[in-house]
């Protein structure tokens, strides 16, 4: 019988324990200022293992967040402005808004018409959800807040986490959790809807004596930052799944890669004081068409040209949607560096104690008023996992603070460790409802539309 071969990944644990061990020795020597190196190589190489492992890929994500951090704290000039003094000067702050813009764009693909209309068949579940997102939540955040005795900006930015619409990460941790996928996405989907409006609204109410905060600007950077890049994906899911002739042409999808391009290039230069909207919502404007038009361009030659698999812009997002966090969570903690020592262990302890009041009150609360076991669980963990990287770009967009920043990027990673840890535990107790829907049935949905 021939030996089972050692997975390469696993001899990550080698430069792992190496780095660590050189870390240790540096701090052990007095020379702890010089451990930046080792420490964010040994978070690097700890990712990476995860990655490589069956059971612990589901938090390499936090690893490499980790990784991040320990790069902004150690070197927060890189993660600051570029080219300081020349004409090329640019601050890397300019590039949250874009990235959050990317990450939305791609839970858009993963949407369709159906996501929204499936409200109709659900009533019930998507109401207890959508009630519970919107009360437990901001109402949490800001008890958690006032008792921890946090500074203004900060308890803003705790109350900012639970006034958020759920995370699109919710919809994988449902699936491992044998809950509803179905009912999942559309609860994400119509929370993220209707935030426009009622993240703002708990905003201004529960925390506008601590911030400045502006009604009418938090609107209109959400419809620019989540609503407007979300539409997009929606059209790119068409150019993706859909069936028909248009979608699957060669000349078809130039002309929409043209069509997406010219539209980009256009709103660019629009000038916004013709239309007050336009100057809100130019960006997202702009990136979204050019992001329709990237993605007919790599369908014609992925699919259409080479001949590749259908599928590949389900692998490839989720990677764009982590390097992407982990960039705006290091450009946000290289703001606070000095804030983060002192309020990073307040604000874990508060960042665990939100999100187990949202997994405990959502599904106690669904099981009162009823629900299958299926629909608790993903009431649960639709109420527990917010969307982090949106309040992360509202604290640095309206808000205008890194510290109110700070609470989405502490919050984000946790709320992926705890998440993936209670699916794992329901995932291990079988429901009497019957199967789950498969996600990846859920992503190929809207192909028969």
């Amino acid at each position: 019988m021939p030996e089972a071969k050692t997975p390469l990944t696993s001899y990550l644990l080698l430069p792992f324990a190496a780095f660590l061990t050189a870390a240790a020795a540096l701090v052990a020597a007095g020379y702890a200022r010089h451990t930046g190196p080792c420490v964010v190589l040994m978070f690097v190489s700890l990712a990476l293992y995860f990655m490589g492992h069956r059971f612990l890929r589901s938090i390499a994500f936090t690893i490499w967040v980790l990784a991040f951090v320990a790069a902004a704290m150690y070197y927060p000039g890189a993660f600051g402005i570029w080219l300081a003094g020349t004409p090329l000067e640019m601050d890397l702050k300019i590039l949250i808004v874009p990235l959050i813009q990317i990450i939305m764009f791609g839970m858009g693909t993963t949407l369709s018409g159906k996501d929204f209309l499936r409200v109709i068949a659900m009533p019930w579940p998507v109401l207890i959800g959508m009630v519970l997102q919107f009360t437990v939540m901001p109402v949490a955040g800001y008890a958690i807040a006032t008792a921890l005795e946090f500074e203004a900006e900060v308890a803003a930015g705790v109350i900012l986490v639970g006034s958020c619409p759920g995370g699109v990460a919710s919809n994988l941790m449902t699936y491992l959790a044998r809950g509803n996928v179905a009912l999942s996405v559309t609860m994400t989907a119509c929370s993220t809807l209707v935030s426009p409006l009622m993240t703002p609204f708990l905003m201004e109410t529960l925390a506008g004596r601590l911030v400045p905060v502006n009604f009418v600007a938090m609107m209109l950077s959400i419809l620019n930052m989540v609503i407007v890049p979300i539409a997009a994906g929606l059209i790119a899911n068409k150019i993706l799944y859909g069936r028909g002739r248009l979608v699957h042409g060669v000349a078809p999808l130039v002309l929409i890669a043209l069509a997406g391009t010219c539209a980009a290039v256009g709103a660019s230069f629009v000038d916004p004081s013709l239309l007050a909207a336009m100057a809100s919502l130019k960006g997202g404007i702009v990136l979204g068409s050019a992001l329709v038009g990237a993605v007919a361009l790599a369908k014609l030659v992925v699919e259409v040209l080479c001949n590749g698999p259908e599928h590949w812009m389900d692998k490839t997002l989720p990677i764009v949607s982590m390097a992407g966090i982990c960039f705006i969570i290091a450009i946000i903690t290289s703001r606070s560096q000095q804030k983060l020592l002192t309020v990073g262990t307040a604000l874990i302890a508060a960042s665990i104690l939100h999100n187990f009041i949202g997994y405990v009150l959502g599904y106690w609360s669904a099981k009162a008023a009823r629900l299958s076991e299926t629909s608790c669980r993903t009431v649960a963990i639709e109420v527990g996992l917010q969307n982090g990287g949106m309040a992360s770009g509202l604290a640095m967009d309206v808000l205008h603070s890194s510290h109110a920043a700070l609470a989405p990027a502490i919050f984000g990673p946790w709320m992926n460790v705890s998440g993936s840890i209670l699916a794992t535990w329901w995932h291990r107790k079988p429901t009497d409802d019957g199967p789950p829907a498969a996600l990846a049935d859920l992503q190929s949905e809207p192909a028969g539309e």
